[in-house]
């Protein structure tokens, strides 16, 4: 899973950036400070994977990864050119989906590019770039189609969808928030529109808002509200507190979120609602010389899934022993839960389900 880190020039990208992958990526108090994009690869934290480690002693663990992109600063004008441009476009296109941070705090040090503090307007801002970028692409699609109209009949409802996503795209709504049947969604899956992906606005806070209760700061209402309309996630987060306590040991970390009221750091929160955002879900397979986790789409079918492990896998799939992993662990080792029967055979037509712990069986 590939995440890009958007929003307008000193809204605190880099620092949530550094914060959640310890990347040390550059970040100062000017525009375009970043101009080629950071990447940093994080381990997804699963409590689970410590859990089996324990009962298997592993010679390691591997966790499911997720890739952060941090992208460069968006202005005005982007679509045509402006500022990084279409270099800016072109590293969004790359991404699963998009971390749109959102200055939602007022600091007379950190100068905003547009000279005050409005979420509403930056998200506009952003988002009519990223349309306009949409709109050219739409134009093309429907020219290329209405030119093979003449020998294929077929395309004409593509067309008229594809005319009625240029009307919203003309109307500033951004492609996801349009609508549309699954055999639409096909359609739309074969143009790479970036208003179409899937976006998690990140509010970034600061500390005494989350002294005083999120919800007195107008800003992010302001946000929840946009995000409601278009189906997309919020995420309050402060990045300059992550930014604080991204090196410490993770008892320390847990004490001190605690001690300000804080459940879960950002970047579990972050990854627990990118995963929902994409529809994703994890399965476990566990022994002796790795205990690890996989990432796969919820509604997998078991031979794909086992595709992920190897191709030979899903190529010679015969069946899956599968257990849930509460069940596992309640019972204290698989010998004992096969003895209650709880580990279960599965065929081709099994849907895998979040914490499945797997063993395939296969014959190439």
């Amino acid at each position: 899973m590939k995440l890009g880190i958007v929003g307008l020039p000193n809204v605190g990208k880099s620092t949530l950036f550094n914060a959640i992958t310890n990347a040390g990526a550059q970040s100062a108090n000017y525009a375009f400070c970043t101009i080629e994009p950071n990447v940093g690869v994080v381990s997804v934290p699963d409590e689970r994977l410590d859990k089996l480690a324990e009962m298997y002693s592993p010679e390691k663990i591997t966790p499911a990864v997720i890739e952060f992109v941090d992208i460069a600063g968006l202005v005005k004008g982007a679509s045509k050119g402006e500022g990084l441009g279409n270099k800016f476009l072109s590293h969004i296109r790359e991404v699963d989906a998009i971390i749109h941070v959102v200055r939602c705090f007022e600091d007379d040090d950190i100068i905003h590019v547009e000279g005050s503090i409005d979420p509403a307007r930056d998200i506009e801002t952003i988002n009519l770039e990223l349309i306009l970028s949409d709109v050219e692409l739409i134009d093309r699609r429907i020219e290329r189609d209405t030119k093979a109209l003449k020998g294929d009949k077929s395309i004409a409802g593509e067309i008229e969808f594809f005319k009625r996503v240029k009307e919203a795209l003309d109307n500033g709504v951004c492609a996801r928030s349009i609508e549309r049947t699954p055999d639409e969604d096909e359609m739309l899956s074969t143009v790479a529109l970036l208003t179409s992906k899937p976006v998690i606005y990140a509010c970034n806070m600061s500390e005494d808002d989350f002294a005083n209760g999120i919800e007195t700061n107008e800003g992010y209402k302001a946000v929840c509200k946009i995000a409601e309309a278009e189906g997309a996630e919020v995420l309050p987060i402060c990045a300059e507190l992550e930014a604080e306590i991204s090196s410490l040991p993770k008892e320390e970390k847990e004490m001190f979120l605690s001690d300000l009221g804080i459940e879960k750091g950002g970047l579990d929160l972050l990854i627990q609602r990118s995963y929902n955002l994409l529809g994703l879900i994890s399965y476990l397979t566990a022994g002796a010389p790795e205990v690890r986790a996989w990432t796969i789409k919820k509604g997998t079918k078991a031979p794909q899934a086992a595709g992920k492990i190897h191709s030979d896998f899903e190529r010679g799939f015969i069946r899956a022993e599968v257990i849930a992993y509460k069940d596992l662990i309640a019972n204290g080792s698989m010998a004992a839960a096969k003895e209650k029967g709880l580990v279960r055979s599965e065929g081709k037509e099994y849907v895998m389900q979040d914490g499945d712990v797997v063993l395939f069986r296969f014959n190439v």
